[in-house]
């Protein structure tokens, strides 16, 4: 027989389960930011992802780069081609677009038929800093963003965007400016 405190210890360790597991889970040491040698004709200052190989380097000087783990967009809706960076957001709002909702009724239901914009947070799927990546002027609707998902570092998981641990997109986010050049191959 429940009784009400134990229905609401098994509630409360249920909705704790997901964050213990993440707080537990350690990436794989080939994703953590670290320094590497690149060509060097890539120019200072720039974006590079390489979507097959899920990293991300930002050209630092010619020749090196730091290079973060990523994850990337599934079969079917990655973004590829080159962008500029024109918005950057600590904590930013979310909505999915019109396809995702259509796409994923069950996950994404409650953005059906309303404005609802999820508050920025830590429960946010853009994590904790999004680079909007943008077009001939135009937003691309892919991000470079954070994500509390790390097991999905490594993978193609997302709608498209390119996801970071937190505290790699905020390192990220303070190092380049609005009008980064990235290049997704």
């Amino acid at each position: 027989m429940f009784t009400r405190r134990s229905f609401l210890g098994t509630a409360a360790a249920g909705l704790a389960m997901p964050a213990l597991a993440n707080a537990q889970f350690q990436l794989d040491p080939k994703f953590t930011p670290q320094y590497v040698r690149v060509r060097a004709d890539l120019a200072p200052g720039q974006i590079v992802v390489l979507q097959k190989a899920r990293f991300l380097y930002f050209i630092e000087e010619q020749g090196k780069a730091l290079r973060y783990g990523i994850s990337v967009g599934k079969a079917g809706l990655e973004f590829s081609g080159t962008a500029v960076i024109q918005v950057k957001k600590e904590w930013p709002t979310w909505r999915p677009t019109d396809e995702m909702i259509e796409r994923d009724p069950h996950l994404y239901g409650k953005f059906k038929d309303n404005d609802y914009v999820q508050p920025g947070g830590p429960g946010n799927p853009l994590g904790a800093r999004a680079l909007y990546l943008f077009q001939n002027g135009r937003d691309t609707y892919a991000r470079i963003h954070g994500t509390n998902a790390l097991r999905s570092i490594g993978r193609a998981a997302s709608n498209g965007c390119f996801r970071m641990a937190n505290e790699h997109v905020t390192d990220l986010y303070n190092r380049i400016p609005i009008g980064t050049t990235v290049t997704v191959i």
